[in-house]
């Protein structure tokens, strides 16, 4: 009934509610919920059951049954915090709440009581019922179109005044967010050892090495075959991947399956239809390197990292600059400018400024910056070229 990715990983129920004791296994398990002591609930490894068979195996077995999609929404509803996050969380559970009303009424129908009509409306109750939720799921969104507009909005603000956006993404629970905290030192950030701590897009500043200042965008994570009417609802919150400058994928090297959580992460990419040019450019990090001993990289290209420990980072942020500097197409200048006119604090205001050599005898200085080719163009119009 469960594979080993999967019983690992929702295992983890527990980290939201610790009263419940949930039992996967792989052949018929009623004699053994029988004769185990304390087993509350049986999670089976399928996407949706039917409301016919989830009440067939509760009455059978006499604890609580979860499927795939059950699973993960009572996880997701435990993490989420935001307004948007709690739309997203009632708009997965629409399908739920119609497939159960469907069942109530059959029941309904058999006992005689299903098809009346309410009042005058000429309506049955289960229609009534079913126009009910299709209200609420419209309000839901609507809100949330609301909320994505708000995003866009903000999205354009942050393109405007171009600040790099850096999308760090992976499988749930590989470190991402201890990771955007140790680049950025942002002590508000409170990473968390559990799934889906993180269901809303987050953005934090950081300054690389050569004083460019980035944005790390902090995504929802990855998990195997999560139900697909749960990565409808959460679409959203993924549009920030693709406006990004560049993708940091972070695995837990650490895990057991690290190597089929990214091929899963990989196909997640794929299917979201992620422009090849940050596919190409998108950098892969092993995180946890320090529960490893004598670590050992299977794969030249990625760069191994201890979040937790900060160890590695360097090397990390140097690739970032790298990559970002080709992403984005910015110039990297050496620009000759008179310190009696404003050009200086444009360059600060409007650039990166990495260097600053000042001729005292002429009034000037050599200015190196990391600007991009727009804002150079506004300063040649402005101040003309040297």
């Amino acid at each position: 009934m469960t594979g080993n990715q999967e019983s690992q990983d929702y295992h983890h129920l527990g980290d939201c509610d610790s009263t419940q004791t949930l039992i996967t296994c792989a052949f018929d398990p009623s004699e053994k919920i029988r004769q185990t002591a304390g087993i509350t609930a049986v999670f089976v490894n399928v996407e949706r059951l039917s409301p016919l068979s989830e009440r067939e195996f509760e009455e059978a077995w006499g604890v609580k049954v979860f499927d795939r999609y059950s699973v993960v929404l009572h996880i997701f509803r435990c993490n989420a915090k935001t307004k948007e996050a709690k739309l997203q969380i009632s708009l997965a559970e629409i399908p739920l709440l119609r497939s159960r009303l469907k069942n109530e009424m059959a029941n309904l129908d058999q006992q005689g009581g299903g098809s009346r009509y309410i009042g005058g409306s000429g309506e049955t109750l289960y229609e009534v019922q079913q126009r009910l939720l299709k209200e609420r799921e419209m309000k839901i969104r609507s809100a949330l179109e609301k909320l994505r507009k708000k995003r866009h909005l903000l999205r354009s603000q942050r393109k405007h005044k171009e600040f790099p956006v850096v999308s760090v993404l992976g499988y749930t629970n590989c470190g991402k967010t201890t990771l955007i905290k140790a680049l950025t030192g942002d002590s508000g950030l409170q990473p968390r050892n559990q799934l889906f701590a993180t269901l809303d897009v987050t953005v934090h500043a950081g300054q690389l090495p050569n004083r460019m200042t980035v944005l790390y965008v902090d995504t929802i994570g990855f998990l195997s075959q999560l139900p697909h009417q749960l990565i409808e609802s959460f679409s959203a919150t993924l549009e920030d991947i693709k406006h990004s400058d560049l993708l940091v994928h972070v695995r837990d090297i650490s895990h057991p399956e690290t190597v089929n959580q990214k091929v899963n992460v990989l196909n997640v990419l794929k299917n979201l239809q992620i422009p090849e040019r940050l596919m190409s450019s998108m950098i892969e990090v092993h995180n946890k390197t320090d529960l490893i001993d004598n670590y050992q990289a299977a794969e030249p290209s990625a760069l191994p990292i201890s979040a937790l420990e900060e160890r590695g980072l360097d090397e990390l942020q140097r690739a970032v600059e790298e990559q970002i500097v080709k992403s984005t197409g910015k110039l990297i200048l050496d620009l000759t400018v008179n310190l009696s006119t404003p050009q200086l604090s444009w360059l600060y205001k409007e650039a990166t400024v990495q260097d600053v050599q000042v001729n005292a005898d002429e009034g000037s200085a050599v200015v190196r910056v990391i600007i991009s080719a727009a804002a150079h163009g506004r300063y040649k119009k402005q101040f003309g070229e040297r």
